[in-house]
């Protein structure tokens, strides 16, 4: 059922309005994928679809970015709206309740109906290479368009994210001796394993389908137990926002889901973005627990926060 929302394409006319739709990764570092619906005058991003940031378009004629490239038009974030939200919007600006702008009006009307996720965008990546054969090491950026890879810097670094986001328990020995979190203790090896001159490129990936690009944006065949440990927990923590990924094998996809058990709350924030589930059974007991145990836990500050938008 996910899947036939993938299958309707990225534009649709509504209301003689166009509006675009498509999901991009958000980077550096990964933290999801975002959700965004364009029309011509607006648009609306999400994170987990049940918060809208709602950004108007404005003229910006000689604007400059901080590479130096000018652009004429830029997106200012303009009203928070919650997906619950929406249908109250719309019904209460039919009946003349509440004056609110258009641009918002023709986006929300669109959201009440539309299916998430919305189809992957950014084929094009950036990636840190690994010094022994020039493969993909740790994905950096991702971009919807050839012309706006220009507008990314020269970055030679891959970013984990970050403790206070997304903390890594430590073991008895790592707490012990005060060892540095996981994400960083990650960061370090794979600055490691790019090399003191690290090198990185662009890659299409409509022409490199069959490429050597780790699944989990991450190389996970480290030769050293410690690292092979560090990057596993890390990836498993972070399995809740990585099941957002587009193309995942059955497989891989099946391993995420079996690590998000763990992390019950932030499966039930994230599913409907989900693409595909590779275990109905696993991940409906997750989603169980969640609502079982919403009553008992209070929301911590990570799972109200706000993710930045970067990039996009």
């Amino acid at each position: 059922m996910k899947q036939e929302a993938l299958d309707k394409g990225r534009f649709f006319c509504f209301n003689r309005a166009m509006i675009k739709v498509y999901s991009q990764r958000l980077t550096p570092p990964y933290s999801g994928q975002a959700q965004v619906a364009e029309s011509e005058r607006a648009r609306a991003i999400t994170m987990d679809g049940k918060d809208w940031e709602i950004h108007f378009l404005y003229s910006t004629p000689g604007g400059k970015r901080r590479d130096g490239s000018t652009y004429d038009y830029s997106f200012r974030r303009v009203a928070f709206i919650r997906h619950a939200d929406l249908n109250d919007i719309n019904r209460r600006a039919q009946e003349g309740k509440q004056d609110i702008d258009d641009r918002i009006i023709e986006l929300t009307s669109f959201l009440a109906e539309a299916s998430l996720p919305f189809p992957a965008a950014d084929k094009f990546e950036y990636w840190l290479l690994d010094p022994v054969d020039d493969s993909p090491l740790a994905m950096i950026f991702s971009c919807n368009e050839e012309g706006q890879m220009e507008r990314f810097p020269e970055h030679l670094e891959w970013t984990a994210l970050p403790a206070s986001a997304m903390p890594v328990d430590k073991t008895e020995q790592e707490l012990a001796c005060s060892a540095p979190p996981v994400n960083y203790q990650v960061e370090s090896m794979v600055r490691t394993r790019a090399g003191n001159r690290p090198r990185a490129r662009w890659f299409n990936r409509d022409r490199h389908p069959a490429g050597n690009f780790p699944a989990c944006m991450i190389r996970e065949d480290w030769q050293d137990e410690n690292e092979q440990s560090l990057c596993q927990r890390y990836i498993q923590r972070q399995s809740t926002r990585l099941l957002m990924l587009h193309g995942l094998v059955h497989e891989d996809r099946q391993r995420l889901e079996l690590a998000a058990r763990a992390h019950p709350f932030e499966v039930a924030r994230f599913f409907r973005l989900y693409p595909e589930v590779a275990d109905d059974t696993v991940m409906n007991a997750i989603r169980v627990e969640a609502r079982l145990r919403e009553t008992e836990v209070e929301e911590s500050p990570r799972q109200a926060r706000r993710d930045g938008i970067l990039y996009i």
